[in-house]
């Protein structure tokens, strides 16, 4: 269980690090709306890793003690993302639609080389 835990400080981390970037690339460069869209997607992107790591606790503590969950939160994550859309389609002058869809996607990617670093690592 320790190891999960510093798995999860270090997606966060690197979360952070990155709606950093994209904060600052909203600010600084001459494509706001791109940057904001990206922004947006990885906003409810890390609003989904963090439910999904939530429930996996979840789930993991109630298999330890033998006990059923009621699942790990796929409807939630969905409609967070549905409505990441729909801003995006509401507000089309502030959010570029492709931008929110890769950020809703860079939390996987985030995922991905925190695994191939820490097995490079190991």
């Amino acid at each position: 269980m320790q190891q999960y835990e510093y798995m999860i400080t270090r997606q966060r981390k690197w979360m952070f690090y990155l709606l950093a970037l994209l904060v600052l690339g909203s600010a600084f460069t001459p494509y706001p709306r791109i940057f904001l869209g990206l922004l947006l997607g990885t906003v409810i992107g890390f609003y989904n890793l963090w439910l999904m790591q939530r429930k996996i606790q979840q789930f993991g503590k109630a298999a330890a003690e033998q006990r059923s969950t009621k699942g790990i939160g796929t409807f939630s994550r969905l409609a967070a993302a549905a409505a990441a859309v729909l801003i995006a389609l509401q507000f089309e002058e502030y959010f570029h639609l492709i931008g929110v869809l890769i950020g809703l996607m860079t939390v996987y990617v985030v995922i991905m080389i925190d695994f191939a670093i820490f097995r490079v690592k190991d």
